[in-house]
Parts: C-alpha cells; sequence; structure tokens
C-alpha cells in the first residue's frame, strides 16, 4: 500500500528537479479545459467529475468543459480523445482504476497502452469494497463465511456489477487467496447486484462502498468486512478482509486525472498541487462521504507507482481466470 504523505519539501525538490519557475507555471491555463469522463452523463463518475470540475476552475480561472464520452471497452472512446489530445494540459481525463488496470488485461484491442498514453496527475478519491451478504446465509463473520464457503463449494454464487470489472475481479483474487469457489452471476451494474444480494438472488457480492453503505445502514443485507487495509470510517465495526481473514488483500475503487503523454512537466505539477489542496475542502470531502469514498493526496509518481502494483496484482489473475475459462 502506497504511503500517502505529502510534504512541502517534496514539492519543492520536484520543482526545483525539472527546472519549473513560478513564470513557467503561472503561465498554463489560458483558456477552458476539457475533462473527458469516459461515460454518460448520471453515474457515479459523472457525479465526481462536476464536483472537480468546479474546484479546479475557481482554483485556475478557467472554465472547465466537462466532455463525457461513453463507449467502448472500459470507457476506451474516452481514453482515446486524451491519447490522441494535443499534449499541453488542456485535455485531461478523469478515470477510474480498472480502465488502467484490469481493463487493458481484459480487453487487448483497446487502441492504446495506458501506461504509454499517458501521464498520471493524481488520484482524487478511492472507497473500499463491502463484503455483503444475504442476510439469511448462515454467517456473522468472514471467518463463519470462508468456512462455509470451504464447506459448499460451488453451491454459493455472487453478484457483480458486470463480468471484468473490479467487484468480479476482487471475489476471483478472494477465491484465490481462501481457496474457496463460487458461481458468477454478473450484472448490468452494481445497484441490481446490490439489489440481487436483498433479494437472496445471489449469496454475496464485493459491492462498491456506493452501492452497499445504503443496504448495510438499512440491514437488508449485512456487512462482513471492507476490502481496504484499514477499517472504513463509515463502518468502524467492520473489520477488513485484510485484518480478518487474508492478510494484504486489498482491493479499492478508485478514480484520477490523467492527461495525453508528453504533457508539459510544470502543468502536469501544478494540477497536481490543487488536486493535492482539492482533497482537504470539506464540500468535496462531504460529497465524498456521502459515496463513501475519501478524498486522496497522491504526487503524480506515487500515482504511477500505484498503477503499477495493481498491473502486477491484477495481470497474472486475469490470465488465470482466462484460462479457465477456455477449459
Amino acid at each position: 500500500m502506497i504511503v500517502r504523505v505529502l510534504l512541502a519539501a517534496t514539492l519543492c525538490a520536484g520543482w526545483a528537479l525539472h527546472g519549473i519557475s513560478p513564470a513557467q507555471s503561472q503561465a498554463y491555463p489560458s483558456k477552458p479545459i476539457k475533462m473527458v469522463v469516459p461515460f454518460p452523463p448520471g453515474g457515479s463518475v459523472d457525479v465526481l467529475a462536476r464536483v472537480i470540475s468546479d474546484r479546479l476552475g475557481t482554483v485556475l480561472g478557467q472554465s472547465i468543459v466537462i466532455e463525457n464520452r461513453g463507449g467502448g471497452a472500459g470507457g476506451s472512446v474516452g481514453a482515446k480523445v486524451v491519447a490522441s489530445a494535443d499534449p499541453d494540459g488542456y485535455t485531461i481525463l478523469l478515470t477510474p482504476g480498472g480502465s488502467l488496470t484490469t481493463g487493458p488485461a481484459v480487453h487487448k484491442n483497446l487502441g492504446y497502452d495506458p501506461l504509454k498514453a499517458f501521464v498520471p496527475v493524481g488520484l482524487v478519491m478511492e472507497t473500499p469494497q463491502a463484503v455483503s451478504v444475504y442476510p439469511g446465509l448462515p454467517v456473522k463473520t468472514m471467518a463463519e463465511f470462508v468456512s462455509h464457503a470451504k464447506a459448499n463449494p460451488g453451491k454459493l454464487n455472487y453478484g457483480s456489477s458486470g463480468a471484468g470489472g473490479l467487484t468480479h475481479f476482487a471475489v476471483e483474487l478472494f477465491q484465490a487467496r481462501t481457496g474457496t469457489s463460487a458461481v458468477h452471476i454478473p450484472f448490468k451494474g452494481g445497484a441490481p447486484s446490490t439489489a440481487a444480494v436483498v433479494s437472496g438472488e445471489v449469496d454475496f457480492a464485493f459491492a462498491n462502498m456506493t452501492d452497499a453503505m445504503p443496504q448495510i445502514e438499512a440491514g437488508t443485507v449485512r456487512g462482513l468486512a471492507v476490502t481496504s487495509l484499514e477499517r472504513s470510517p463509515y463502518f468502524p465495526d467492520l473489520p477488513s478482509v485484510h485484518e480478518a481473514v487474508v492478510p494484504t488483500f486489498i482491493v479499492e475503487t478508485w478514480n484520477g486525472i490523467m492527461t495525453a503523454s508528453k504533457t508539459p512537466e510544470p502543468v502536469i505539477r501544478k494540477l497536481s498541487e490543487i488536486l493535492i489542496k482539492m482533497a482537504d475542502d470539506p464540500e468535496v470531502k462531504e460529497v465524498m462521504r456521502r459515496a463513501g469514498a475519501n478524498t486522496v493526496k497522491t504526487t503524480p509518481e506515487q500515482y504511477r507507482a500505484q498503477i503499477h502494483q495493481e498491473i502486477a496484482q491484477w495481470k497474472p489473475l486475469i490470465a488465470e481466470i482466462a484460462e479457465k475459462e477456455k477449459k
């Protein structure tokens, strides 16, 4: 897990290292900035974009125009717009982690290499998943859940927001680490997947906190754990999977800002610094809280390291799943 501690000295050293002067950084931006959201309007990423664009625009003194470009595998249509844009910082991408880490391993023909087409600016939010089970399932702890699953191999089923997404791969990773096996039932989104746990159509789900939190609070599903390294401040009584049964098990949904490769370093640093300060904005934190998410502070280097770390975690698992499906 990357330690996200930002010291003033770190930023100063970074500016000095790249020979960046205050005058250079102040020259940007001189015109409106386009923020590409690779999903249709109205979704959680789009809502997040509205908040971020408002804060960025206020600080930069320029309007941030949101362009929703849904479509393609893992939001690839919108990502291609940014990948092919002029590398000047006037076209930026707000993207979930899966589009950069799991997506390329699943979809071989995206038309671009996420590690080469973009340069990281910074993360803006992250949220764990919540292990949610049907209340009628005879388990109340993660240890009981693992024991029950081992005693009933292939008899339990779980829901996800869709095959090839993080709520699918999180369960597959969990099963690989615990030696359990359940049947995957994909749904068209996190809300219907969670609703299926409520009704008992599926036995459990590793659901995004946005979908799981209202149901756990209402008692319509039983929350057993969260998938972050530490407990969630929104459910302090729920242990982490790492803490309860599988050490080092960490799966978090996150969103971050990327720009086209070869964007000037002064532009990257200026945007990064604003995102870091934005993480302390009370209104932004409240929006995140309502979604069960947390604001994040990362340098571009820390963001890049996290992407590489997660690719290393998911790539072999996805290859293993693909081999199983061929048999």
